[in-house]
């Protein structure tokens, strides 16, 4: 049964469009090779540009604004640039969000792991501000347990299989299981990060997930950069 009152995700807040399938692209190398990337990727409303927390801690807030920038070249006659903050907040929710907003931000993204009151507040500055509020459940055995506890949900819940977890343990899966036992219960969208291979792609979004996020074949600028995307689009239509 859907959570429903303070607890029920509002699609009509969302920036994102609920009935498309999105691919995310994190950057997380340096300010030069996200604006390779950038420019070699084909202009689309699907691609979100996620400026990376490693880009984050290098360049500042800076990183969101150029990456605004460089994506405004691509599709500003195609639609709006979407830039999500990775801030993976822990605490200082409202004033990770405000500065994340001021710098161009279109979504900041928390973990959970976060104090219940961190992501509450975390959520609704964003909802004052604008824009998206993502929450990611890296490390989070039960992401349902943390969503109950919430007075709001957010727009969008990340299920994570982190780098190191995947390079270290491989008996980690990605967490597909998670996708419906949180859709059963919540009306939030689904983005599912850890994989990064076509067939991953597919069976995220053939279990529900509306955003598959990727990096190593972004991690640097290519000849192939802007065809992976294109092929990374057509896979999760």
């Amino acid at each position: 049964m859907l959570k429903t009152g303070a607890g029920f995700g509002c699609y009509a807040s969302m920036i994102l469009n609920p009935k498309k399938k999105y691919l995310q692209i994190a950057l997380n190398s340096d300010l030069n090779e996200a604006r390779d990337i950038i420019y070699r990727l084909p202009p689309s409303d699907r691609i979100l540009i996620e400026a990376g927390t490693p880009l984050i801690k290098a360049y500042g807030t800076n990183a969101i604004s150029y990456l605004r920038s460089y994506w405004q070249d691509k599709v500003g006659r195609v639609s709006l640039p979407y830039i999500i903050a990775d801030l993976k907040t822990m605490d200082r929710g409202a004033t990770e969000v405000s500065i994340a907003k001021s710098a161009g931000a279109s979504a900041a993204v928390s973990l959970g792991l976060a104090p219940v009151e961190t992501i509450n507040v975390f959520i609704d500055t964003c909802r004052k501000e604008g824009i998206d509020s993502m929450v990611d459940m890296m490390n989070v055995p039960y992401p349902v347990q943390i969503l109950r506890k919430l007075k709001k949900m957010p727009d969008v819940v990340i299920l994570h299989r982190g780098v190191d977890e995947e390079n270290f343990n491989k008996n980690i899966p990605i967490p597909y299981i998670q996708i419906n036992k949180v859709l059963s219960s919540f009306k939030v969208l689904i983005s599912i990060a850890g994989g990064d291979t076509s067939r991953e792609a597919q069976r995220a979004i053939f279990n529900g997930a509306s955003i598959v996020i990727v990096w190593k074949e972004f991690y640097q600028s290519s000849a192939q950069t802007g065809q992976l995307a294109a092929e990374f689009l057509k896979e999760i239509k």
